[in-house]
């Protein structure tokens, strides 16, 4: 298994400009490679790691077995993360609504001489909105968002509990509460910033849009300081797309 840090992305068609954002900007910031994954759902499922169904209901995904509607398509595989890594080193797992503002090798070297098994920014987030940026039903559970932001100790024995049968069969909320562990060690809230909720005086290394940001059309921020990080995001897809362009472009001449 490589010593390089793996961060496995968020992957939903619809919003793949996120991710290509957010790609763009860990390799930005990165001090060092950085291996990233697109997390795809159709990919896991050729692997035969993932098999959950899902049905249309009233123009919302919802899930098969527990009954209860979901929004991406990386709503469940993001659990498989340790699997996917072979149970070994260190892996990150991050949705695809976020970019980065810092070096994500700090996090590695962080957490690289602790004992844990999986780690997170313990958010205390209960949304009021009946509904998210796509007109999605909002789902509120226990530890709402801890799960959006993952980094894995894979070789830790404390993730046995977690099977591949369970990121198959059990609830979200049993998965997304992650009842699956012993322990879940904390990471400082700049790793993952949420817009309308994390304190303003944080200088976030990691932003998350959890109410939609800029790539939404008439997407408007709750605060001017979500605004000023949504103008940020643009200013990076804008680099982004010229490089794409032009590669003998260099940002900032």
């Amino acid at each position: 298994m490589s010593s390089i840090p793996t961060v496995y992305i968020g992957y939903d068609p619809k919003e793949k400009v996120y991710c290509d954002v957010l790609e763009y900007s860990i390799n930005k910031h990165a001090s060092s490679p950085v291996n990233i994954v697109r997390l795809k759902q159709d990919s896991v499922r050729r692997t035969g790691l993932y098999w959950r169904t899902m049905i249309i209901k009233d123009g919302q995904q919802v899930d098969s077995f527990d009954e209860k509607p979901f929004s991406t398509e990386f709503s469940f595989t993001r659990f498989l993360v340790p699997f996917l890594n072979v149970h070994q080193g260190h892996a990150l797992f991050m949705d695809c609504d976020m970019y980065m503002r810092d070096d994500i090798n700090k996090l590695f070297k962080l957490f690289s001489y602790r004992d844990f098994s999986v780690a997170c920014v313990h958010h205390k987030y209960q949304p009021n909105d009946k509904y998210k940026m796509d007109n999605k039903l909002q789902q509120t559970y226990f530890r709402k968002n801890w799960s959006s932001f993952m980094l894995f100790n894979c070789g830790n024995p404390e993730l046995n509990e977690l099977t591949v049968s369970d990121v198959n069969t059990s609830s979200g909320g049993w998965l997304h509460g992650m009842h699956w562990a012993e322990k879940v060690s904390s990471i400082s809230e700049e790793w993952n910033w949420l817009d309308g909720h994390s304190h303003e005086d944080v200088d976030p290394k990691c932003v998350h849009f959890t109410t939609g940001g800029p790539m939404f059309r008439n997407w408007e921020g709750k605060r001017e300081i979500d605004n000023h990080y949504a103008k940020e995001w643009n200013e990076l897809y804008n680099e982004m797309s010229t490089l794409l362009a032009n590669p003998r472009y260099v940002p900032g001449e």
